[in-house]
């Protein structure tokens, strides 16, 4: 039930990204359910192969080359889909912030109400 709720809100969220910054653009809900489930999938099984990978980058830029890893997996996603498209890298980054952060909110939020 947590999980559905959370994949929900998280395409909420990137509703939420599109209207807020229009570098990120979402043709409609069932897009934004597919596009935080690709996303999902990059983070859960792409990031933590770049991270282990990046580790010496990491290190030497203090952890913001992470920064540059999460803007690939949110640009990645928008590169496997017609309907979640981000216009360009920076847009990404930007994009990518907005949608970490609204993120933080609903672990917050769901972990508050769902323990």
């Amino acid at each position: 039930m947590k999980l559905l709720l959370r994949w929900l809100l998280s395409a909420l969220a990137l509703i939420v990204v599109a209207s807020l910054y229009s570098g990120v653009q979402v043709a409609g809900f069932g897009s934004a359910l597919i596009a935080a489930a690709v996303i999902g999938l990059l983070n859960a099984v792409l990031r933590p192969v770049l991270v282990v990978l990046t580790l010496p980058v990491t290190l030497v830029t203090l952890g913001l080359f992470l920064f540059v890893i999460n803007a690939l997996m949110f640009w990645s996603a928008s590169g496997l889909m017609q309907s979640f498209h981000v216009n360009g890298f920076w847009a990404a980054v930007l994009g990518s912030l907005i949608y970490s952060a609204l993120q933080l909110l609903i672990d917050a939020i769901l972990e508050r109400l769902l323990p």
